[in-house]
């Protein structure tokens, strides 16, 4: 079955995307403070300041890029780098697969250049408006500008000044992402069907947690999440 879209939630026009960057304003404070925490971080591995400011522009990937750095030495261990980041970043798989009935009715550099931002808090909230018909594009691309802003600010921030905060996770900031991304989850349609795929994603994400290597566990959940959700179809009235 093809999903129906409504032309008027794939709008990308400046002020749709004006909007989306102030929406998402809040959650990019505390973006800040992790990339903050990333500029001391590598700077202490010994990466340069161009360096470190360059990856955070072009990689704009929050904990591949702290994995990165306990791998950065002077000899840097290539297939288990690219190893690494596949597997903390394979959730974007899944992520474009979800976005792809909205992403397919754009030209295809906007479709790809609305990709380069997305991350996990503007892709909960755009499809969350998706899901109720409402305009999504401006949050999606205009959220993604205000969070890559926001992580490539901080990690030059923290090349600065990045001192004042050592341990953002002492002060319990790490809690922020999940907390915000469960409450897109609460907030989206609730179903039986729904509860029990997210339930056996997080089992399986558990389990790989368990018993799997380092980071496997962000691929054993999206894999199984997303595979039995493809299975098992939603039915359409």
């Amino acid at each position: 079955m093809v999903l129906s879209v409504d032309a008027s939630s794939i709008e990308l026009n400046r002020n749709e995307v004006w909007a989306g960057f102030k929406q998402l304003l809040p959650i990019s404070v505390f973006v800040m403070v992790f990339a903050i925490a990333f500029g001391l971080a590598a700077a202490q591995t010994g990466l340069s300041e161009g360096s470190t400011v360059l990856m955070s522009t072009l990689v704009f990937a929050g904990a591949a890029q702290f994995a990165v750095l306990d791998l950065w030495g002077e000899h840097v261990p290539a297939v288990p780098l690219i190893v690494t980041v596949f597997a903390i970043n394979a959730r974007h798989l899944l992520m474009g697969a979800t976005l792809y009935p909205w992403l397919r009715e754009l030209p295809r550099a906007k479709r790809y250049g609305v990709m380069t931002v997305v991350s996990d808090a503007n892709w909960a909230m755009s499809m969350q408006a998706f899901n109720s018909g409402k305009a999504g594009m401006g949050l999606l691309f205009g959220g993604g500008l205000a969070l890559w802003s926001a992580w490539a600010l901080g990690s030059w921030l923290g090349l600065k000044f990045g001192n004042v905060i050592q341990d953002p996770v002492s002060l319990g900031l790490d809690m922020v992402m999940a907390c915000f991304l469960l409450t897109m989850v609460l907030g989206g349609q609730k179903s039986p069907r729904l509860l029990i795929i997210w339930s056996v994603a997080a089992a399986a994400s558990l389990l790989a947690y368990r018993y799997l290597p380092e980071n496997s566990h962000v691929v054993a959940g999206a894999l199984a999440g997303g595979f039995l959700g493809a299975m098992w179809p939603e039915k359409k009235a």
